[in-house]
């Protein structure tokens, strides 16, 4: 039995089921419930673009005048701005192809891009600040004049510019982890560049040089451990982990509470996107299959409870032929 719930793909067909499999020995139910989920839509394609205009613009400048005026912060935030850029257009690539029809090959369409754009923007940020922390390092052994003013001008403007890219991202941040991470970075940028303009504050204040370096190898630091996160979760998801937000356990206990069902095996519950949980499962049922309906709540109920809208169960009759998956189940 299928039934197709997915209202954002134009190829899915809202509330429609029909019989599959209902032999006594083995029923495969097949369903599809994606109703309330936001999926990085094409109204933030503008977004994208403002923001990857203005960061980019941004960069420039910034890196510019981090090299004319000495100060390795400013290179080091325009650094991780340009990773942030590069991280922008990434997501806005894969939040365009999330949305491609499947095919004979690419049966799930190519939701997973999503995932693979989230794993390549973690180990780019890596690589960027390793960069960045070998080149402060050497001005923290060998300072060199700032000029603190330059430093903080500049730095306010990227102040401006990150806040309003994170305000761009602001209304889909709760709705798509996508947005989110993009809202989380232009916010977490704004947050840096405030840090750069107090380390311009501090070395007019106090004249000393290595307050600079000092600041970039910080700024390093936090790009480090946003990045690990970011690394550690899209590994996971590549490897098909149960998504973030989802116990298995209680995602188990719902299927072993339904009616009729005694036994449960081989759960499998994984990210289709960075948006999109999935899951199959086999039920034994003590009375056979129950048929449609009974498919059809199991659905809406792994929908509502915990967002998986792509959600295949198979029915096997208890005391029947033994599964050869029986036992194959985690939890």
């Amino acid at each position: 039995m299928h039934d197709h719930g997915h209202d954002h793909h134009d190829h899915d067909h809202a509330g429609h089921g029909h019989d599959r499999g209902r032999s006594r020995d083995h029923g495969h139910g097949h369903s599809h419930g994606g109703g309330g989920h936001v999926h990085a839509p094409a109204t933030f394609g503008r977004a994208f673009a403002i923001g990857i205009a203005l960061n980019t613009a941004f960069v420039v400048v910034e890196a510019g005048y981090g090299w004319a005026s000495n100060s390795m912060s400013l290179v080091a935030d325009a650094g991780h701005n340009l990773s942030d850029v590069l991280g922008l257009v990434v997501a806005w690539v894969a939040s365009v192809l999330v949305r491609q029809r499947p095919s004979p090959r690419f049966t799930y369409g190519l939701r997973g891009s999503s995932i693979l754009a989230a794993l390549f923007n973690a180990v780019f940020l890596l690589v960027a600040v390793g960069a960045i922390l070998w080149e402060a390092g050497w001005r923290l052994v060998h300072p060199e004049p700032v000029a603190g003013i330059t430093v903080m001008v500049v730095a306010g403007i990227g102040i401006l510019i990150n806040g309003f890219t994170a305000w761009l991202f602001a209304s889909g941040a709760k709705g798509d982890i996508n947005i989110r991470g993009a809202f989380l970075h232009m916010a977490a940028d704004a947050a840096v560049s405030a840090g750069v303009v107090l380390a311009g504050l501090a070395i007019l204040l106090t004249g000393l040089d290595w307050i600079d370096p000092l600041v970039s190898l910080a700024i390093g630091g936090l790009i480090i451990w946003a990045s690990w996160a970011l690394l550690r979760d899209s590994v996971a998801m590549s490897l098909a982990a149960v998504p973030p937000g989802i116990a298995a356990e209680e995602v188990a206990a719902c299927l072993r509470g339904q009616p009729g069902v005694v036994e449960i095996h081989d759960l499998h519950i994984w990210p289709m996107s960075t948006t999109e949980p999935a899951l199959t499962v086999h039920l034994v049922m003590a009375e056979g299959h129950p048929g449609n309906r009974f498919l059809i709540a199991v659905a809406e109920d792994l929908r509502s409870r915990f967002g998986i809208v792509h959600a295949t169960v198979q029915i096997e009759e208890a005391g029947g032929p033994p599964c050869h998956l029986t036992g194959a189940c985690a939890v």
